[in-house]
């Protein structure tokens, strides 16, 4: 490891020589670091893997989507389990995996999510529960079973969205999960403090993933977002957002914990 900060054995990835990613800034404390990432298949989790495993950490990734965990494994070197989150036992042994080949976590990132779109008339409350099993609990489990093996300086991000900022609709479900999210991540960052384990949240705008560009985006609504709501009118990449998870992992943000990163371009509180 380039820094002495984590005491942790080495686990190095072969897959820390990639080199078909743009160029980013280079966090030295994550060379080496061992970096747990839910819903690392796709969109968003896709680029985070692909982002710590050119910083050389050492990236234990799961997500329900096999096929594609595979395929993101086999082209980076980081280590995929397929996981069903609203399965305790399953994201149990999947921690206990990375720690019996690791030995720490430096950093843990709760990325997975679902975003149904439910009018409140139509939603039931076993979709409902469904989504809050899915969305919400997996970041308690993932910190329970993470943190007794966490050292000093350690980070957890969870992910948010601005859909709480925005009240946006009809999405009920889904913003009740990332605002719960964000209460979640403050009271465990004051929790977590005098271990030194640092825990934020990250709220992405509208990012440009594959799903979203086949699913909702088209001519107009991109005209929109460029030209009306957003500060900056560029779109959001997956990469800008593991960018910012390279930041709040790494202890360059040391002096940061309990926060909610917005990363929008300028649509929320601009």
């Amino acid at each position: 490891m380039a820094s002495g900060r984590f005491l942790v054995r080495s686990c190095l990835s072969p897959a820390r020589r990639l080199a078909n990613l743009p160029d980013m800034a280079t966090y030295q404390d994550l060379d080496g670091a061992t970096v747990l990432i839910t819903g690392g298949a796709n969109g968003i989790g896709e680029a985070m893997v692909r982002a710590f495993t050119k910083q050389g950490s050492t990236v234990f990734f799961c997500d329900f989507d096999g096929d594609a965990g595979s395929r993101l494994a086999k082209s980076t070197g980081a280590t995929f389990t397929q996981v069903d989150l609203r399965n305790e036992q399953e994201v149990v042994d999947w921690v206990a995996n990375a720690v019996f080949e690791c030995g720490n976590i430096q950093v843990l990132i709760n990325n997975a999510a679902k975003d149904p779109r439910i009018r409140i008339e139509e939603q039931t409350a076993e979709v409902w529960d469904d989504l809050m099993a899915t969305n919400l609990r997996p970041h308690m489990l993932t910190a329970r079973e993470a943190v007794p093996h966490m050292p000093e300086g350690a980070s957890i991000v969870n992910f948010s969205s601005i859909v709480f900022e925005l009240g946006m609709q009809p999405m009920t479900a889904y913003v009740s999960t990332k605002s719960a999210i964000q209460g979640f991540s403050r009271s465990l960052g004051r929790e977590l403090g005098p271990k030194r384990i640092r825990v934020n949240s990250i709220s992405p705008g509208w990012v440009m993933t594959e799903r979203q560009k086949r699913e909702f985006v088209t001519d107009e609504t991109l005209v929109r977002l460029q030209n009306e709501l957003q500060s900056i009118p560029d779109l959001i990449e997956p990469a800008d957002v593991a960018e910012v998870a390279l930041f709040l992992a790494s202890r360059v943000s040391n002096v940061i914990t309990g926060q909610e990163i917005v990363a929008d371009h300028g649509w929320v509180h601009s």
